[in-house]
């Protein structure tokens, strides 16, 4: 399973399509026509979405015409007209919408809605409201009322107060990213996933419809609402969106399923890791790093921290980490250094991190992360979200609220627990001695917490890192200071039988508490 970074869009979407009201000028019956609002909340969506899943699904054709013969090269000459962007007449106001074409892949048509004062008003686009170049001009006509449009993004003065910057964009399926200030788009969101990873095709819902709530003068936050809809279920979605240092989506997930969904997907993020210093032996490329995300991190209300080195496997690969209470979890890209990466176009040192902190208990399940084998930057491999203990039946409801936080997110310098500041891996025994025994070498930084503070000495008084390995055996362990970077170092010898699958885990603790979050790694012995 290959998901196109860019340009992914599932094939299915659902429900006839309401007709829309149109953002540029129109005939005075058909704008007054057009423009007759009907009742909206939150409230009505979801019962809307309730009755829905009591019917069949019917997924939406695509379109055809000019819209379908829009090739990839023409597509990318397509651009949303930054003078008709909505809600640019609102004195005062910081959010501006565009919205996002047809064609190409994107042959499915979404409908957006205004909310304002309790009444959603469909909107309308027609090609005057895009600029086409070169040869895209001569296929799209002028005037042309469009059936719909692709999805949206919303700007706002992110990192200037003079400028308009792309803050958050859905596109594809239930695909949505979004930045906080100083980031570049990396990795992604989903409203739910179905079926990751299994012996079964992977169901791709669609966010069918959007309302979004007109901004006031001076509001510092966004409200958009989504219609999900698939054939095993519907849902209705509410995000409030909040710009900063860290853009934070609170979000609200309400589920109606038509049948059993035994892998049913909360909060899903979607990633991409090439290779690290770690594992870059098959990689003849001159970057040192190439990932969106490095590692997934899993928090739980008990006081585990957890770091799991992202891998770009052999062969499919998943890994379940059970929670009875979780605190939040989600992937993150920690390291910041251009010197890492090297890369002056990608600028993979500016892609965000995305946690997910869910709001009220969520109970007992899993953290689950798959990593798919890829040969290139260009698709997405990387896959986490949560799975519910017991799935989800034909006829359950389900209401998850969670808050999704988008921006660097660095570790807590001044935090108790030391971090996860490097993991690297080589040919395992002596370094100028051959390797006899086949081992693995891993070599793992831990970083400031109180640790970084502990004295030489601290060895020899009860510091320690405690290691276990499934699968596999501890040949040799060693735990080295580096006192001018606030680092311990963890040197592991690991052998196992060809074509093992090794679990590792390790942490520093002393004097009789955890200095450390938990390092998880799997290691495929090829």
């Amino acid at each position: 399973m290959h998901i196109s970074r860019r340009f992914f869009m599932a094939a299915s979407a659902a429900t006839a399509i309401t007709p829309l009201f149109a953002s540029s000028a129109l005939h005075a019956e058909e704008k007054a026509a057009a423009m007759s609002g009907q009742p909206f909340s939150f409230d009505k969506l979801t019962e809307d979405m309730r009755l829905k899943a009591g019917q069949d699904y019917s997924p939406l054709e695509k379109v055809g015409g000019y819209l379908g013969d829009l090739t990839y090269d023409a597509y990318k000459l397509i651009r949303y007209n930054s003078e008709k962007a909505l809600f640019s007449h609102i004195k005062n106001n910081s959010f501006r919408l565009h919205a996002f074409h047809m064609g190409w892949l994107f042959r499915s048509p979404v409908t957006l809605y205004e909310v304002s004062d309790g009444e959603a008003t469909p909107v309308m686009f027609n090609t005057d409201d895009f600029i086409y170049e070169r040869e895209a001009r001569e296929l799209v006509p002028a005037h042309e009322q469009l059936p719909g449009i692709a999805g949206f993004r919303l700007h706002y003065p992110l990192n200037r107060p003079d400028i308009f910057d792309e803050l958050l964009a859905f596109q594809g399926a239930s695909y949505f990213r979004a930045l906080g200030r100083g980031s570049i788009y990396g990795l992604s969101a989903r409203g739910l996933a179905i079926n990751t990873g299994g012996s079964e095709p992977e169901e791709f819902p669609v966010f069918t419809r959007f309302y979004v709530e007109k901004p006031t003068a001076g509001a510092e936050t966004v409200t958009v609402y989504a219609a999900l809809e698939s054939e095993s279920l519907t849902g209705a979605y509410r995000f409030v969106v909040k710009p900063g240092e860290n853009t934070v989506m609170e979000t609200t997930a309400r589920l109606f399923l038509r049948a059993d969904i035994p892998q049913l997907g909360i909060a899903p993020l979607t990633s991409m890791f090439l290779f690290a210093e770690r594992n870059r032996d098959k990689f003849d490329d001159f970057r040192p790093q190439v990932h969106d995300s490095e590692g997934l991190v899993i928090k739980t209300r008990e006081g585990e921290h957890i770091w799991r080195p992202l891998s770009n496997p052999p062969h499919l690969a998943s890994s379940y980490f059970e929670v009875n209470s979780l605190e939040d979890f989600g992937l993150y890209q920690r390291d910041r250094d251009f010197e890492n990466y090297q890369d002056t176009m990608a600028h993979y040192e500016r892609r965000p991190s995305l946690k997910v902190e869910p709001v009220g208990d969520w109970g007992k399940g899993k953290v689950r992360l798959v990593e798919i084998p890829t040969d290139l930057e260009v698709n997405d491999n990387i896959v986490a979200f949560w799975l519910p203990e017991n799935g989800g039946k034909a006829g359950q409801t389900f209401e998850f609220t969670y808050r999704l936080h988008w921006g660097d997110l660095p570790p807590e310098a001044d935090g108790d627990l030391a971090y996860v500041h490097e993991t690297r891996a080589g040919s395992g025994g002596v370094s100028g001695v051959s390797n006899e025994d086949g081992s693995r070498k891993f070599v793992i930084d831990f970083k400031d917490g109180i640790a970084a503070g502990l004295p030489t000495s601290a060895l020899e008084d009860g510091l320690k890192a405690k290691a276990h390995v499934e699968n596999g055996k501890i040949i040799s362990q060693t735990l080295i200071p580096i006192p001018d970077e606030g680092v311990w170092r963890l040197v592991l010898d690991v052998s196992a039988e060809p074509e093992a699958i090794v679990e590792m885990n390790a942490h520093l603790a002393g004097f009789g508490r955890r200095l450390s979050e938990t390092w998880i790694y799997q290691w495929i012995n090829k």
